[in-house]
This record gives C-alpha cells, sequence and structure tokens, in this order.
C-alpha cells in the first residue's frame, strides 16, 4: 500500500464496518490522499461519531451526506464534492454501500428483493452515473497511460456469495437477495468496465471475503476475517491492477473469481 498515491478518493457508507474502515486506512498513511470523501446517510446517526472524531483530527476527511437510493441525495453529494475539489477530477471512487437480509428461497419477499437491489445494484449505478463527470475529468488530467486506481476507477464490492459457480458458503445462510444483488452487481461492474473504457476508467468488482461486521455475522457462525486484514489486503490488490484487470472480480487476496 506504500506505493498507493491517490490524490482524491470516495467511499459510500463509511459509519462503520468496511467502509469506515477504508477512511481510518487510507488516513493513516505516509502519503495520504489530498481529499478522502466519506459519505453516509444519516449524519447525525449515533453510528458516525468514529468518522465525525477522524473528521476533526484531519482536514483531508470530508463527511459528506448520500443516501445511494435517493437520486436527489447523490446528485447533491456530487455538488459538494466537486467544489471541495476546485477543478480537478475524483480519482477513485468505492461503493462501499451494502445491505443484506436473512432470507430463504421460501421466505424471501417482494419487497425484500426489491429493497436489497435498490441499494447494492441501482445505488452503484446511481452513483457511478453522477461521479462520472469527476472520473472522466480525472482520467483526462492524468499524465498516466493505461488505466490504474491512482489515475481513475471505479471498485464495486461484491460478496463471492453472489458468484453463479462457486455460490460461496450457502450452507451457512441462503441470504436469497443480497445473493442476487451482488451478481447483479458483478454484471454492473463488467457492462461499467465495457462502457467507460474509453474514457480511461478502470472499473472491477471486488470480494473482501466473509468480514466479522454486523452485515458478516450471523446468529449462527462468526466470521473469520477481521475488518483491518479484510482492507489491507485490498488496499494491497487495487495499487498494480491496470487495463489488464479492467472488468474483473478478484478476492481481497487479488485472486481471480469466477462469475
Amino acid at each position: 500500500m506504500a506505493g498507493f498515491n491517490v490524490r482524491s478518493v470516495l467511499v459510500t457508507g463509511t459509519n462503520r464496518g468496511i467502509g469506515l474502515e477504508f477512511i481510518k486506512q487510507f488516513l493513516e498513511k505516509s502519503n495520504p490522499p489530498k481529499w478522502v470523501f466519506a459519505t453516509c446517510r444519516d449524519p447525525a446517526g449515533a453510528q458516525i461519531q468514529e468518522l465525525k472524531n477522524l473528521a476533526s483530527r484531519h482536514p483531508n476527511l470530508v463527511i459528506v451526506v448520500l443516501e445511494v437510493t435517493d437520486p436527489a441525495s447523490i446528485k447533491a453529494a456530487a455538488a459538494i464534492v466537486e467544489e471541495h475539489l476546485k477543478g480537478s477530477g475524483l480519482n477513485l471512487l468505492i461503493n462501499n454501500a451494502g445491505i443484506g437480509r436473512l432470507s430463504t428461497l421460501e421466505s424471501e419477499t417482494p419487497e425484500g428483493m426489491s429493497l436489497v437491489y435498490a441499494t447494492n445494484v441501482t445505488g452503484p449505478l446511481l452513483v457511478s452515473q453522477a461521479f462520472l463527470p469527476l472520473l472522466k475529468k480525472a482520467a483526462q488530467e492524468s499524465a498516466q497511460k493505461g488505466m490504474s486506481c491512482t489515475k481513475a476507477a471505479i471498485v464495486n464490492m461484491s460478496s463471492e456469495a453472489g458468484s453463479i459457480q462457486n455460490v460461496c458458503s450457502w450452507h451457512v445462510e441462503q441470504i436469497l437477495s443480497y445473493r442476487c444483488s451482488k451478481a447483479a452487481l458483478n454484471m454492473l461492474t463488467k457492462c461499467q468496465s465495457l462502457g467507460y473504457a474509453g474514457d480511461g476508467i478502470l472499473s472491477i468488482a471486488v470480494c473482501p471475503g466473509w468480514v466479522q461486521t454486523d452485515l458478516g455475522n450471523t446468529s449462527s457462525h462468526k466470521a473469520p476475517l477481521t475488518v483491518d486484514v479484510s482492507v489491507r489486503g485490498i488496499l494491497n490488490v487495487l495499487p498494480p491492477l491496470s487495463k489488464k484487470d479492467n472488468g474483473t472480480f478478484v478476492s481481497w487476496e487479488g485472486k481471480v473469481l469466477p462469475w
């Protein structure tokens, strides 16, 4: 991670878990980004205090209100970020916000499917659309050739639970809507890789592993991977990614995963 010199990064869903850990580790770098944008949907919520504490110590951290299912909120957030960047582009967008529900083939409902899909698939689509002009600007103003996460990139936080070939941990939880949403997010990533390649924007789906978060732990199983280890692994995987990796699905350890 020492060589990961990204100028600006935005992470969605940062009030807890993986999103909060991304913010912590970006700020802890010896060469932190000039701008770290941490988005959350409720700036007055009880879980945001740790993020506020970080912002009080790091002037390069900006907390931005963003609800990924609300187009107006996304548009307002993009305007705030653009204002802070003062004419520069956004180098790295990490679509991390996501939800899951304990559901099975028998218990899943239309409402549950729609709710999870809106957050886990439509949300990343809308956020990427809103910040696309800033990502394009970053790519255009960069002297780097090819593609990279320090130039301009969209990183969609997916899950091996959405791998149609692996169907990871089916024996633990069926989590039907979550699995279907992550499979759809993988397709969105592939489409973005094709649609934005001409603009020099790298698009990739990353699985953080089975992580000890509110979403990762279940009533009967505790996830084996800590949040800090997962994020540190991801931040080691991202720097060497290039054009050959555009549109792929990789693990926190850098292994290519099957769709």
